[in-house]
């Protein structure tokens, strides 16, 4: 239940020199948030933007939505961003959103329905049953995307189909329990925190969605897909402390 005045629901928009697309983004969680009467709030972490991302961002949710930027100094990585802001998020349900809005805001609704059923993790999933496509990737990246969706589940996530999907959400407590723990600052933090969700014993629930490419994406496959994979490996020794997923309760 959702007290009176209490924030339904916290947007965490990671941001890296995004001037041309955060202040659209925005406008778009604002106008999902005004049809739905939902209040919410919005933060944006500029990762140390060389444009006017952090500017742009605060005037743009002027008068419809509450704007919190937080400025990274230097540039930490979108892991290191979205566990600082959600972290800060004070909404009874918690989630983030790339910058772009690949997957349409309105797939937020899906989301909701699952956390407010009783889960406490729901993703956006673009590979499951029911998830549509609107514009795919290059061939050669979607199928390196798909390479190491299979090393993922392999080796750390079994059962979940696209870990890599900027369209989390999360209960407040256990976004909290989950990113107090995460470790990792850089792309396959995604991997971590799922891993960290389950070994806590919550059972992560998949949502297809609708997805599009946006060509201007910030990950380079090669080099960032080799860190990724690297860092994929080393996540059972970095929470060795934290009890295997194969004997999580797979509490709700």
């Amino acid at each position: 239940m959702v007290a009176n005045g209490e924030t339904y629901l916290t947007f965490v928009i990671p941001a890296y020199n995004e001037a041309e697309r955060i202040g659209s983004g925005i406008a778009q969680v604002a106008e999902y948030t005004e049809q739905r009467n939902l209040r919410s709030e919005i933060i944006v972490i500029d990762d140390g933007s060389s444009d006017d991302t952090a500017q742009i961002a605060q005037q743009a949710g002027a008068g419809q939505i509450p704007v919190q930027v937080l400025r990274n100094p230097t540039n930490r990585g979108k892991g290191y961003s979205v566990k600082r802001g959600m972290l800060a998020a004070g909404g009874c349900y918690v989630g983030f959103v790339d910058a772009d809005m690949s997957t349409p805001i309105g797939e937020v609704d899906k989301v909701l329905s699952a956390l407010e059923a009783g889960a406490q993790v729901a993703i956006g999933s673009r590979t499951i049953a029911g998830a549509v496509i609107d514009q795919h990737q290059p061939w050669w990246r979607e199928q390196a995307g798909k390479l190491f969706g299979l090393f993922t589940r392999l080796v750390l996530l079994p059962g979940i189909a696209d870990s890599q999907c900027g369209f989390k959400f999360f209960t407040r407590g256990a976004a909290q329990e989950i990113f107090s723990r995460q470790k990792l600052s850089g792309w396959a933090f995604d991997a971590e925190v799922l891993y960290i969700a389950r070994c806590l014993g919550y059972t992560v629930i998949q949502v297809p969605v609708r997805w599009a490419d946006d060509p201007r994406t910030k990950v380079n496959m090669v080099g960032d897909g080799l860190r990724m994979a690297l860092d994929v490996l080393r996540i059972r020794a970095l929470h060795r402390g934290l009890k295997s997923p194969d004997s999580a309760d797979g509490r709700h």
